[in-house]
């Protein structure tokens, strides 16, 4: 496996683009099989979980193209309902398939999802919700099996507004009979963006940002064009990139409005901040203050997503900071491998206490998962000497060419080969 080699202590400065949102992508793509039709999406990142969605789309027999980052999707010889397990272990997302090849097929069987082990994430809210809506769910030996003739509108309260439940119910319900209604849904920007391709698509949703999201279903669906929303969580890690190396970077084709907890953060810590309409200039101080208290929360909160990020960047800062994680519960595994680096960091339960220190050294790490595996990167930029980052796979799952797009704003930051790796014995023993 490829390793992340970083040369810390130089200033990033330049302008950086910020690719289309993992996390908005992926259930557009999984809403294309709706349609029986072609539709081609725009600013689709090149990710491993979106390889991995395309993958699970070939297997159901549509036709995938892409083409810089458009990616167009024909559905119409969709034959099979099922994903096998060795597509769905790839990423916990691919569970969003299931709400869609219901309404597509009246029937699906999946294994159940694989991903990133951030501590349980149980779909028990998908299929409760598809339980009310009609479908008979059975479960044996890992796969989920659900059938439904014809899928019916429901009301649904999700007892915790899950983004990945209320995108299953959406796809589901936009070809369900009548209405269906979903109380205390997520209101991520990326449910929103589902929405619009949606009704761009002939279904008919509405609410979506709020708490209450109703959908009208529909007869049928037709292949739409759409572009996906820029990627809030990557904005968010190169603002903490950043922030470490005291540079002044300049975030293109982004949402300001979708980064609002993240901006105020950044202010916080001593940024100054330059706000266009789609546009960010992160301007870093000479050294960073402690954020006294940061909180998980759904959106419009501070996103999970980036708490790693920023917990890295705020082991550089002047004083003490708490990060509470209400998310998930396994979400500090990043902690440890900061430690190695010098940091000053205490976690009790879902509670972390960051004592800034003056500098972090380089060191070996590896990465336990998508966004801690981010977080290393950002720590190394800011630290003296060389660090080696290991299982770059994880990072790959939502980052696009990281190394990359670092380079160009002046770190010294590159991608080791397994063979350069033998030749220079430098190999990292990952657990």
């Amino acid at each position: 496996m490829s390793v992340i080699v970083v040369e810390g202590g130089h200033s990033l400065e330049g302008t950086i683009r910020v690719h289309g949102a993992k996390n908005a992508v992926l259930p557009i793509l999984a809403a294309t099989v709706l349609s029986g039709g072609k539709s081609d999406v725009e600013n689709c990142p090149a990710l491993r979980d979106v390889a991995a969605t395309v993958r699970i789309l070939e297997h159901l027999g549509c036709s995938v193209r892409r083409e810089g980052a458009t990616i167009s999707v024909d559905s119409s010889a969709m034959q099979r309902s099922d994903i096998p397990e060795c597509l769905m272990r790839e990423m916990r997302s691919s569970v969003i398939f299931l709400g869609a090849i219901l309404a597509r097929f009246g029937t699906a069987s999946v294994a159940m999802p694989g991903g990133c082990e951030l501590g349980p994430r149980p779909i028990d809210l998908h299929l409760s919700a598809f339980a009310q809506m009609g479908v008979n769910i059975r479960e044996a030996h890992g796969i989920i099996h659900c059938e439904c003739p014809k899928l019916h509108g429901a009301a649904i309260h999700l007892a915790f507004p899950s983004v990945g439940a209320t995108e299953n119910v959406m796809l589901a319900a936009s070809l369900a009979e009548g209405t269906t209604v979903i109380t205390n849904a997520a209101k991520e920007p990326e449910i929103e963006d589902l929405q619009i391709y949606l009704n761009r698509m002939g279904a008919r949703v509405q609410g979506a940002g709020s708490d209450t999201i109703r959908i009208d279903g529909v007869s049928r669906l037709y292949g739409a064009p759409h572009r996906v929303i820029p990627d809030r969580i990557v904005a968010a890690t190169y603002m903490a990139c950043s922030a470490v190396t005291g540079g002044t970077v300049e975030l293109t084709d982004v949402c300001p409005k979708h980064l609002e907890a993240i901006m105020a953060v950044a202010r916080e810590y001593g940024a100054e901040l330059i706000v266009e309409e789609n546009r960010i200039i992160h301007r870093a101080p000479q050294r960073l203050r402690a954020v006294k208290m940061i909180r998980t929360m759904p959106y419009p909160g501070f996103p999970t997503d980036a708490q790693a990020p920023m917990m890295a960047a705020l082991c550089y800062a002047d004083g003490t900071g708490i990060f509470t994680e209400t998310i998930f519960e396994n979400r500090f595994k990043h902690v440890t491998e900061l430690t190695r680096m010098g940091a000053d960091i205490t976690v009790e339960g879902r509670i972390a206490v960051v004592r800034g220190v003056p500098q972090l050294g380089g060191a070996n790490m590896c990465a336990m998962e998508l966004r801690g595996g981010a977080a290393l990167v950002v720590a190394a930029l800011g630290a003296q000497g060389v660090s080696r980052i290991g299982r770059v796979h994880f990072i790959e799952r939502g980052y696009e060419n990281l190394t990359e797009a670092l380079s160009g704003l002046g770190a010294k930051i590159r991608k080791e080969t397994e063979d350069e790796q033998r030749e220079k014995k430098t190999h990292i023993v990952c657990p």
